[in-house]
């Protein structure tokens, strides 16, 4: 079941409505500069354009979407002080999240990160860029559920929106995912091991990667840039 649609079932219909056009612009699915309309996405969706219209709210909040009263509302471009922005904020929050984990984990809970990266290494040879985004996503996620700050988690998720846009964009235009993985796998056996600095120095690392990347992202897609 996607996040969409679990939210449909257990939130509120402008909840839904959020999370689905979110996900789309995240993934690409809606390309920056592109005109959506409360009316089309009511339709497509089946829903009244009240929650639509709150959601589009709450988007244009992220600056995921831009809402120009005479002409309409469009998908907004990648803004990297943004990005940056995102990025700093979660790189220092989560290398204490990982250091807290190297000293509290359980033999339960090294298990779930050690069957996440298992689905990674499939994930090369029959996964999409999609699919090895969400298990990034589900194995960092794991580090904040160990130390009990799923709420830190979902606040970080907020401010990353164009952060995580561009390492979508990344990992499409980039197939040597093992460069990833064996990030993953090197934080997962300094955390395993008990190896805090190790552990906090490979999750900066990690991190920072896009940072070395988005300049040639950005020439190579002029048009999706700020």
């Amino acid at each position: 079941m996607s996040a969409a649609e679990t939210k449909r079932i257990n939130g509120s219909t402008r909840d839904y409505v959020y999370q689905t056009i979110k996900e789309k612009i995240i993934n690409w699915e809606l390309e920056p500069g592109v005109k959506i309309s409360e009316k089309e996405v009511s339709n497509q969706l089946e829903v009244s354009r009240t929650p639509v219209r709150e959601a589009f709210l709450m988007l244009a909040q992220e600056n995921l979407l831009e809402v120009f009263p005479q002409s309409g509302t469009i998908v907004s471009k990648i803004d990297l002080t943004l990005v940056e922005e995102g990025r700093f904020v979660r790189q220092k929050i989560e290398q204490a999240i990982v250091e807290e984990v190297c000293l509290r984990h359980d033999a339960d809970q090294i298990f779930q990160l050690e069957s996440n990266i298992t689905m990674q290494e499939l994930c090369l040879e029959k996964g999409t860029h999609h699919r090895l985004f969400e298990l990034d996503e589900q194995f960092h996620r794991i580090l904040f559920e160990i130390c009990n700050k799923i709420r830190t988690w979902n606040m970080i998720r907020q401010m990353n929106s164009h952060f995580d846009r561009l390492r979508v964009l990344r990992l499409a235009s980039n197939s040597d995912w093992a460069g990833v993985i064996q990030q993953h796998k090197k934080i997962f056996e300094f955390i395993k091991n008990r190896d805090v600095d190790s552990a906090v120095k490979e999750t900066s690392n990690h991190l920072e990667l896009v940072n070395y990347e988005k300049e040639g992202l950005k020439l190579r897609y002029p048009g999706y840039f700020k």
